[in-house]
């Protein structure tokens, strides 16, 4: 599955900061293909209005 930072982390709370830092992505734009696991899904879900998620 290929996820997409899509909007800024500045302001958001701490799990969230770290959770986007986990999933690999850094910055605007960034683009991490993961492995598809019920761990990732539900960092995805945490952070899903952050991300653009392809299946």
């Amino acid at each position: 599955m290929k996820i997409t930072l899509k909007r800024s982390v500045i302001g958001r709370p701490q799990n969230q900061v770290d959770t986007v830092k986990a999933l690999g992505l850094k910055k605007i734009g960034d683009s991490r293909e993961v492995s598809d696991s019920p761990a990732i899904r539900g960092m995805v879900k945490t952070v899903q209005h952050l991300l653009e998620v392809e299946a």
